[in-house]
Order: structure tokens, then sequence, then C-alpha cells
């Protein structure tokens, strides 16, 4: 099975592209999930680091801001 995959992306142009096209585009997702939460509020985490454990006592439904 392997070796019918392994021969059409051989035989494709360009095909080298898309590994190092999904490395930036991880690259960059991560960066941007890092900055935000670096740039979030003490307060903020600290209401979502709470979240799961305030729905158990209350039984209230999930309200997202």
């Amino acid at each position: 099975m392997l070796r019918f995959i392994k021969h059409n992306l051989t035989s494709m142009l360009d095909i080298e592209i898309y590994p190092l096209f999904s490395l930036v585009l991880f690259t960059i997702f991560f960066a941007l999930v890092l900055l935000y939460v670096w740039k979030m509020s003490k307060e903020r985490s600290a209401e979502l680091s709470a979240t799961p454990l305030d729905l158990e006592d209350n039984n209230e439904a999930i309200i997202i801001q």
C-alpha cells in the first residue's frame, strides 16, 4: 500500500514544498497561540483555569465570551 502512495508522491512536481509549508504553518500558529497566552491578563487566566471547577459546583452551561 505504501509503495503506491510513495510512487505517486515521487512522481509529482514540486512535492517537497508541502512539508515545508506545513512546518511554517504550524510554527506560525504555535507562535500566535504562545503570544496570545503570554499577553493574556492574569485575571483572565485565573478565570479560565477555575472554569471546570465552577461548572461542577453550579451545573451551569459553558458561556464563551
